[in-house]
């Protein structure tokens, strides 16, 4: 070979070349990047039979790997950006920019630097077509971000990825270490659709670099519900069948989706949930819980206001579904924590940030607490408190047992299984009215309910309201009525002395005039005078003609009372 011809050096490196290319050709040849006029799609040339030249040739005047035969895109990209990226994903380099030569839909097909004219292409068609979900196009704040160096310190400080020395399969980073198209996607052969380099059933390609916490445990990774075929589709850009087969692609679409700053499929947030969430997948309809209620958590009036990256104590008011969900985590179980609530961020008692809550109550308090602009109390309050976390604190006067076991040793009036040592969630009274809670088959949870305040049941707060069942069905979900109405013979607070009969069925009194049902702060109560939640409506009940508004505490369920209701001057009125 030393005295070989330079020639024949030529054809040999040549040859060789096209030998090495011989698996990709028979390949591509039944593929859509088959542009030929044999090629199996609705895009392809009017005559021209050769199938590499679209991408390749063996001489060119500006010749680059590998043997490229397409221009260099002179585009400026917008790309890809959210709260939560820890890279940076600037302009698509090397293999990708390769790619976009066709896909951002700029330059035309045909347009190959071995030919003096373009190639025709069949139909008139020039560059890749508008409507085709493979053009790009040069806003890349859509797409799954490329060109980025994926290194060990990206996946730490990012969190949930695998480490770059884990990536030994067919998913690989280039030469240089950057995340590119060619990571995913493989030109030459389609044998899994897309292009892509391995099957993506259960999201199987996506999860070889994302490795979310809880996900293997979470329903949308498990479950084998189906669409029932009722519109709209939930599953539109993948030919998965179950909620387990479509897994990420449920919710995130790597390419061209409309939820730009997370690859959502929607651009609103709830948008994402209700495909599947409207009783077409999902068992319960919760989108209904949504709308025609008259109290609801309003997802529908906030689109972009939400942030992974927000802080606990949300500080822009808003709700969304994944202010109370975490959709990589959510589940069916039931226990001391919902499923539906695990992997969900919080705010303690103390106000101290939780990555995940062991209880409800700290999701409630993220915007329930210490946020600014919380709606005004619904009642006028002689000590106003808006903070629930101050409400429900265990260094209270009074509070319902929401943080911790309550105070008061003495509650006669419990129906079981509720015991003084009991603990009870938000939940137990804001609630869906049409859920288990309340007898029905609906949904549960704070979504939706007829009743103000989200109430699970019905709670009248308007005075001289006639006594009922109905009317304070709320508070006899766990306080027996009897006990309250019944004339019997018997001490205070039951009995024919009793002052909630005297108070509640003869004087049509709420019990919202007198009981603040969360609570009352340390900070502006006390225990004489604040036990037993009493925090007086004061639209109702009124200071004594010498000033006096006040209920003070004499011993177990004995107090005196210092006001004027229903135009009686209590100066004072024991019980």
């Amino acid at each position: 070979m030393m005295g070989a011809p330079v020639g024949w050096v030529r054809v040999l490196v040549v040859a060789a070349a096209l030998l090495c290319a011989l698996p990709a050709l028979s390949a591509v040849i039944t593929t859509k990047h088959n542009l030929s006029a044999s090629g199996p799609g609705t895009v392809k040339a009017a005559t021209e039979t050769q199938i590499c030249v679209f991408c390749h040739a063996p001489h060119n005047f500006s010749p680059s790997a590998p043997l490229w035969n397409r221009q260099t895109p002179g585009t400026n990209y917008t790309p890809y950006t959210s709260s939560t990226e820890k890279s940076t994903a600037g302009q698509p380099t090397r293999g990708s920019l390769l790619c976009l030569s066709c896909h951002d839909g700029t330059i035309a097909l045909g347009q190959v630097l071995s030919r003096a004219a373009p190639i025709a292409m069949a139909g008139g068609v020039s560059t890749m077509p508008a409507a085709s979900a493979s053009r790009l196009g040069t806003d890349l704040s859509g797409d799954h971000p490329v060109s980025i160096a994926y290194t060990s310190a990206l996946a730490s400080a990012r969190g949930e990825l695998a480490d770059p020395g884990t990536l030994t399969g067919v998913v690989r980073l280039d030469s240089t270490g950057q995340l590119q198209c060619s990571s995913c996607h493989d030109a030459h052969n389609d044998p899994y659709g897309k292009f892509l380099l391995m099957p993506n059933t259960g999201s199987a390609l996506c999860k070889v670099c994302h490795i979310k916490n809880y996900w293997s445990a979470s329903d949308h990774a498990l479950s084998t519900k189906s669409w029932n075929g009722v519109a709209p589709n939930p599953w539109t850009h993948t030919s998965g069948t179950t909620v387990a087969a479509n897994a990420c692609e449920s919710c995130h679409r790597p390419h061209t989706a409309p939820g730009k700053k997370w690859l959502q499929n929607a651009v609103t947030e709830e948008g994402n949930c209700y495909p599947c969430h409207n009783g077409n997948v999902a068992a319960k309809n919760m989108q209904t819980e949504f709308t025609g209620k008259i109290s609801i958590h309003p997802v529908a009036n906030y689109t972009g206001v939400h942030d992974p990256a927000e802080s606990a104590v949300v500080q822009s008011r808003h709700v969304e579904c994944v202010d109370c969900h975490n959709p990589h985590a959510s589940n069916a179980t039931t226990g001391t924590l919902s499923g539906s609530l695990i992997g969900v961020r919080g705010v303690d008692i103390n106000g101290t940030p939780l990555n995940a809550v062991t209880a409800e109550y700290p999701i409630c308090f993220r915007c329930h607490a210490d946020s600014t602009n919380k709606p005004v109390p619904r009642t006028t309050r002689q000590i106003a408190q808006g903070n629930t976390r101050l409400e429900f604190n265990l260094s209270n006067p009074s509070y319902h047992p929401v943080a911790g076991p309550g105070k008061n040793t003495n509650v006669p009036s419990l129906l079981p299984p509720w015991t003084i040592a009991s603990v009870m969630t938000c939940g137990d009274c804001h609630n869906s009215n049409t859920g288990p809670g309340a007898g029905g088959t609906g949904p549960r949870g704070p979504h939706g309910s007829i009743y103000p305040s989200l109430l699970e049941r019905q709670y009248i707060t308007t005075d001289r309201t006639t006594e009922s069942a109905a009317a304070y069905a709320l508070c006899y979900k766990c306080h027996n009525r009897t006990k309250f109405i019944t004339a019997t013979n018997g001490a205070s607070p039951f009995g024919t002395d009793s002052g909630h009969r005297k108070h509640v069925l003869e004087e049509r009194t709420p019990c919202n005039v007198c009981h603040d049902p969360h609570g009352v702060s340390s900070t502006q109560g006390t225990p004489a005078n604040n036990s037993k939640l009493i925090n007086f409506d004061t639209t109702i009940v009124k200071p004594t003609t010498g000033g006096r508004l006040q209920f003070v505490s004499t011993s177990t369920n004995r107090g005196t009372c210092y006001l004027v209701c229903h135009g009686q001057d209590h100066n004072p009125k024991s019980y």
